[in-house]
Order: C-alpha cells, then structure tokens, then sequence
C-alpha cells in the first residue's frame, strides 16, 4: 500500500532463498559451511581498535560531526591516495568521508543522475548497483562480462543510441574476481570523456591482492569525470564500522556533499579517528596472504571436481563456472540443503552469471577443502522422479 514506485523498482534477493535452505540445512543436523557472503572474518589492526575506545571515552567525540571535523580523515585518505597510487589530491575538495561506499554510491547516482537518465552497469554485478539504480530512477543498460574477454566490458559495443550518464566499474571485480590494468582505465576514462558521461569505480578491493598483483587506481587516468569509492571494509577488516572515503572530480563530490547533507551525516567522530589511523599505517599484507592461502586450497579442489576455475589475482571471491549448470539458484538451494555448504548462486548477479557460483573465502583452507569435498556429492541438475502409470 505505501510503498514507493522506487522502493518496488528495487529488485528483490535471492539470498532469502539460500537463508531458508541453510535453515533447513540446520534443522536438519548439518554444519553449515558459509561462503555465500563476503564478509572479511578477519580483525581490524589492534592499534585501530585502541583509538576507536580511547575515542569512546572522549565526550568531544560525542557531538555531530561538522565537514570541519572530518579534515583529519581527509588528510589521511589523500595522503593514503598518495602513498599506494601516487596521486595528488585535495582534501578540501577531492575526498569526501562515506558512511560506507554502498551508502556512497547510492547517495551519488541521486547526486549526479536525474531521473530516466541512463546507467551503464556491468552483468553480472554486485547486487545492490541494482538497487541504487532503482532508488535513484535510472534506466540500466547492461555491459556483458564474459569470461572470453576476462571479465572486462567492450565499451566499443555499446550502441551509439545510449546516451549514458554514469558508468560504473568495478576491479577487482565482484562476482567475478577479474582485474584491470591501468591502461584499461585509461581506455575508459577517455571513452566517458567522448561520451560525456561520468565514470565512476567502486574499489573495495584495492588491497585484496595476490602476488605481485597490485590494483590500479582509476584516478591515475584523471581525475576529472572520475570519482573512485573506497571502503575500509575489505581492505582493514572493518565492515560493521561502515566507513570509507569518494576520491575525484571536484564537482561530482560537491554535488554529492549536498545530498549526504540532506540525508545522512558524517560518520562519528570515533570511527573517523579509528580510519584515519588506519589508512596511515604501514601497508601490511597480511590479510591479502590469508586469503591467497585460501584461495590456493579452493581452487584446485574445485578443479579435481572438472570445473572451470580461473585463479584470481584478487579480491575474496573465486567465480567458477560448473560444467551443464542451467539453473545456478537450483544448484546452490540443493547444495546447501543436502550438504551444509551455502553458496552464491551466479544468477543472483545477473544474466550474464547464469552457470557460475561465487564462493567466499571465508573459511581456513582446510574447511574449504571439505566444502569442495562435500560437493561432489551435489548433482548438477535435479534428477526429475520416473514416471509411473
């Protein structure tokens, strides 16, 4: 009865089905081993947790938050930007604190789009792009990733007909783990340049690399028409604080400042003090070698079972296509109910998932072994019961 024409526009989840099946899975006596959801199970740096409670007993941390305030936070992400992707930027007008990137994108997609205007997002896609697309009206046009073309869009495809207002990326990617190279940004930046549109890149994952891989910033291509959202999330372990920072063109944070002051506020002051410690601390891999162990367990007992299983040089996910798979939110249900081990089904991604599932690395290496162990006993697809007379 009172729900809105955008609140009904914002598609629904799959992920209440996996809930259910991993309720049944339960309920019927089995250990659930969750890798459906990307949350890091890791800790914060101490010395991050330590200024967060000194903070808790400072009543000046107890106030709002003016834009004044922020300026420490500020100065540590340019100085971050700095540090990790040689970047120059000001603080004053080139960073701005989020509340989390997710609440960032949203709150800029309404900052920077009208309604009916066009968003050029990728397929498959982290789930709530759809969302922020709906709430802020936008007409989505989908770019394909496809595994052939390592998960990364052809914007030379895209029909002269769409005039788009955003595109959005994302490397490393989530579902699909892929990564980019500074001269794809570099590609893209001058493709939205041509186009008049603004770019915008979800990083998340910036630290969450393997090897000698080390993710590039989209603002290395330019900061102007460019705006690059981090989260303090992934990279320290620090989800629940719901903090992160945009970086880039001076006009789209302005306008973006605008809306965040009609509907949310800055972070406290506690947290803000909490981030900024950690974005100025010594780059410490430690976290991204956990998860690189994890994924050197998973993937190869995932490709003993025949599948399709690129390695990933980051991120926490490792997208693996299952050979015949038709129905990925079928399978994933049926995995979960008959073995404990919950996954994500491709399809909850988009489309262009459909015959993938995204594990979480969320686990120690051996629990992941036993996951892949446990789903060999899975069919592919349901064996429908023989007819009888």
């Amino acid at each position: 009865m009172w729900a809105s024409r955008r609140a009904s526009g914002v598609p629904g989840s799959v992920f209440a089905l996996m809930d259910a099946a991993k309720g049944r899975a339960r309920a019927a006596g089995l250990q659930i081993i969750d890798l459906s959801i990307g949350s890091s199970d890791l800790h914060p740096p101490e010395a991050v947790l330590e200024a967060l409670r000194e903070a808790t007993r400072d009543p000046a941390t107890y106030r709002y938050p003016l834009f004044s305030d922020t300026r420490p936070l500020r100065d540590a992400a340019a100085g971050y930007l700095t540090r990790r992707f040689g970047l120059t930027l000001d603080p004053d007008t080139e960073v701005l604190p989020l509340i989390g990137a997710q609440e960032g994108l949203a709150n800029l997609l309404l900052a920077v789009t009208d309604p009916g205007d066009t968003l050029l997002l990728p397929d498959p896609c982290y789930p709530p792009y759809l969302g922020a697309a709906a709430v802020a009206g936008l007409n989505v046009v989908t770019l394909p990733l496809r595994q052939e073309r390592d998960f990364l869009p052809d914007l030379e495809a895209v029909p002269e007909s769409v005039k788009p207002r955003v595109l959005l990326l994302n490397y490393p990617n989530n579902p699909t783990s892929a990564v980019a190279d500074p001269a794809f940004f570099g590609r893209a930046a001058a493709w939205c340049r041509a186009h008049g549109t603004l770019l915008i890149h979800d990083h998340p994952y910036a630290e969450m690399t393997f090897g000698s891989y080390r993710a590039p910033s989209a603002l290395a291509a330019s900061s102007v028409g460019v705006v690059e959202l981090h989260s303090l999330s992934k990279t320290h372990h620090m989800g629940g604080f719901r903090v992160g920072f945009a970086a880039g063109d001076r006009d789209a944070l302005a306008a973006l400042a605008r809306v965040k002051g009609a509907i949310d506020f800055h972070p406290y002051l506690g947290i803000q003090r909490a981030a900024a410690l950690a974005l100025s601390l010594p780059d410490d891999r430690s976290g991204a070698e956990t998860f690189q162990a994890r994924r050197d367990a998973l993937v190869p007992a995932l490709r003993a079972l025949g599948w399709d299983v690129p390695l990933p040089q980051a991120s926490m996910y490792v997208w693996a296509r299952v050979p015949g798979l038709r129905d990925s939110v079928a399978y994933a249900v049926r995995a979960a109910e008959r073995t404990g081990v919950a996954l994500s089904p491709g399809r909850a991604f988009g489309a262009q998932g459909e015959g993938f599932v995204r594990f979480a690395l969320m686990q120690p290496p051996e629990v992941l072994e036993a996951a892949a162990r446990r789903l060999a006993a899975v069919p592919v697809e349901a064996r429908m019961p023989a007819a009888t007379d």
